[in-house]
């Protein structure tokens, strides 16, 4: 004949008794056992080797953006630099154009007195805008000039060491039928910037 069996809670008096306190307590040590030996043995975490490939890949990623930062670091003090250079360069060998004709003619003459040659008259071509520049031109200079083979060798060398960018573009040299004299005509390329007008 079966048996019924019924489970019943145990009532407060039967908790209080020392054997069920007893096994209530070796039931929490076990749990906790099992709880500890789960986190050692990884059940529910990373191993230790796979924290450590994540903190050497850390490290190495750190590394490459650092590099990188330093490069970019590098790269933003070489266009500044080179910003300012720009700037002093535009500022000490081209000049406005307002005032452009008289300088570049005075500068000329000066150096043509200087050399001991004689110089005769200066035409000036139209400005020729500079591709991908919306401030500079390019001007160009015709200029005649007389004198000796060694006055010309000096006036080529001064021009040389102007202060204006100023570059030759052709020299042509023609003997008088009498006498050293040798006529020469230059033809010169400047480069002149827009100046801003802060005027209101």
């Amino acid at each position: 004949m079966p048996r019924n069996y019924k489970l019943a809670l145990p009532t407060a008096s039967a908790m209080a008794e020392p054997q069920v306190l007893v096994r209530v307590g070796i039931g929490l040590l076990l749990l906790a056992n099992l709880v500890a030996a789960a986190y050692a043995f990884n059940i529910f975490g990373t191993s230790p080797e796979s924290l450590q490939q994540s903190l050497t890949a850390a490290l190495s990623q750190r590394q490459a953006e650092q590099a990188r930062l330093n490069r970019s670091r590098m790269l933003t003090g070489s266009v500044e630099k080179g910003k300012s250079q720009s700037e002093n360069f535009l500022a000490t060998y081209l000049t406005g154009r307002r005032h452009t004709y008289s300088l570049i003619v005075g500068e000329i003459t000066t150096t043509a007195k200087e050399a001991g040659m004689k110089m005769g008259d200066a035409s000036f071509a139209p400005l020729d805008a500079i591709e991908g520049s919306e401030d500079l031109d390019m001007l160009t200079l015709s200029v005649n000039l007389e004198g000796g083979y060694n006055e010309l060798k000096k006036f080529v060398n001064l021009l040389d060491r102007s202060p204006r960018f100023l570059i030759i573009e052709s020299l042509t040299v023609t003997p008088r039928p009498q006498g050293n004299v040798l006529v020469v005509n230059v033809k010169l390329n400047s480069f002149i910037r827009e100046e801003k007008d802060n005027t209101l």
